[in-house]
């Protein structure tokens, strides 16, 4: 009897090795992995993280929006967007940790625990997919743009050169900064892109203060006929969602944060994000309102564009632009290694080191550079997918999360908060759709769009 008691024991020590190595291993992935490699980051980490993920390019046509939308719906659209984004960004914040001892460092990870396993992640990763990758492609474009607008205000007497050659420069910086295995490694990249945005924001409206209200300036929406009126103004909400697309990687940014129970990373989260809205709003706002007073109806998509001169001043401001995409670009393409990654690594088995990293990350590179190359006019599909994606990702999905996990008492005012958030939500998603598929399909017939420009 002595001797067959012996056999449990060993069993069971056998299998509490076999789950430690299996502990140990899952742990040894994770720290290789992008988002949870490196947990030291300060709050100022979030802060410019955000600016730099939030005031992306699309500050620039922000203006232009303006112009569809007219000065009262465009004033109360911008404003409620940035409380609606803000309160909802708050919601992601705090539920990065509500399991103690558990952190949601992943999108997809607070989706399936809100949703269900399977559900969780059929809901949120082709949204998420959709924008980060987006967003990946159009600054290829926007930085490959800016480096031509750069070309050629220093150098107006030189040969022209095709856009293509533009974006391969712009994409040859990615091949090698993707390569930073992790969030904190590109905070440097992160604060200069961030400190970039806000400099050539405010170049933006001061040029136009300094440019003044044109003369014959016309603020009545300037489309022919009542149904393109229409169509483009509900193609400008979408290009107000793209503009605060942030949310995307913000429990990501957060899981850089150290915790503890008594120091949890949403407090120095949430600092750094209400720096990160300031200056949000102290670019948003003027550019948009400034530079629709300064030219109406007639500004252009790019309200650099519209600044002509002085020529150096243009020119700096592109270059800046080139930077910060730089910086966006990283911001946005981290959760993408990381999923691409994670799924190689932990389902495909493949050994985690260098080479898997330099061929995953360099084809996702050349993958954008190429669909840039070809569609150099993405950046006219964005209402579409800021309507399509953006906007349930940033406007409503956190606030049926919230509804799921939490479950706050009917008609309490987080319930109805949370309603009037998803009810807004729904319908941009399904109007800014509708009126940018319009002007696609009216910008086709028109052969606007042009392949390989």
């Amino acid at each position: 009897m002595g001797t067959q008691g012996q056999s449990p024991p060993e069993n069971y020590d056998s299998r509490q090795n076999q789950s430690e190595k299996e502990k140990q291993k899952e742990k040894a992935i994770d720290d290789w992995l992008p988002i949870t490699s490196s947990r030291n980051a300060k709050w100022w980490y979030s802060a410019f993280h955000n600016v730099t993920a939030m005031v992306g390019a699309g500050v620039l046509s922000l203006p232009y929006a303006m112009s569809e939308l007219g000065w009262g719906p465009g004033i109360a659209v911008m404003v409620i967007s940035w409380i609606v984004t803000l309160y909802t960004l708050w919601q992601m914040v705090e539920m990065h940790e509500m399991v103690p001892g558990k952190r949601f460092d992943r999108y997809h990870e607070l989706g399936q625990y809100a949703f269900g396993e399977k559900l969780g992640l059929y809901i949120v990763v082709p949204q998420q997919l959709i924008v980060e990758v987006g967003v990946c492609i159009v600054y290829m474009v926007t930085g490959g743009r800016s480096l031509k607008k750069f070309h050629d205000v220093v150098c107006s007497d030189c040969k022209q050169i095709k856009l293509t050659f533009f974006i391969m420069i712009f994409a040859s910086v990615h091949f090698v900064l993707s390569q930073l295995p992790n969030f904190n490694s590109i905070s440097g990249i992160s604060l200069a892109a961030a400190v970039m945005s806000f400099s050539y924001s405010t170049i933006a409206w001061v040029a136009s203060v300094d440019k003044g209200k044109q003369a014959h300036v016309e603020y009545g929406y300037k489309s022919d006929t009542q149904e393109r009126t229409v169509m483009r103004f509900l193609a400008a909400l979408g290009d107000v969602a793209f503009a605060y697309a942030g949310h995307n990687v913000v429990l990501e940014i957060q899981a850089t944060i150290p915790s503890t129970p008594e120091k949890p990373s949403k407090k120095p989260m949430w600092k750094g994000v209400i720096v990160a809205y300031i200056v949000v709003a102290l670019c948003y706002f003027p550019v948009a309102f400034v530079g629709y007073w300064a030219f109406g109806n007639g500004v252009e998509d790019n309200i650099l564009v519209s600044l002509s001169r002085p020529h150096w001043l243009i020119a700096m401001a592109n270059m800046m632009v080139v930077v910060h995409v730089i910086g966006s670009y990283q911001i946005y393409a981290m959760p993408v290694f990381d999923m691409m990654e994670t799924v190689l690594v932990k389902r495909l088995r493949f050994p985690p080191g260098l080479t898997l990293r330099l061929i995953t990350r360099s084809a996702y590179v050349a993958f954008t550079m190429f669909v840039g190359i070809t569609f150099p006019f993405f950046g006219g599909l964005l209402s579409f997918f800021g309507g399509f994606a953006f906007a349930p990702t940033t406007y409503f999905l956190p606030c049926i999360m919230w509804l799921a996990i939490y479950k706050p008492r009917r008609f309490s005012l987080s319930w109805i908060t949370n309603w009037i958030c998803i009810i807004l939500g729904v319908l941009l998603m399904i109007l800014a759709p509708i009126g940018a598929l319009r002007d696609i399909i009216g910008n086709i017939i028109d052969k606007q769009y042009k392949f390989y420009q």
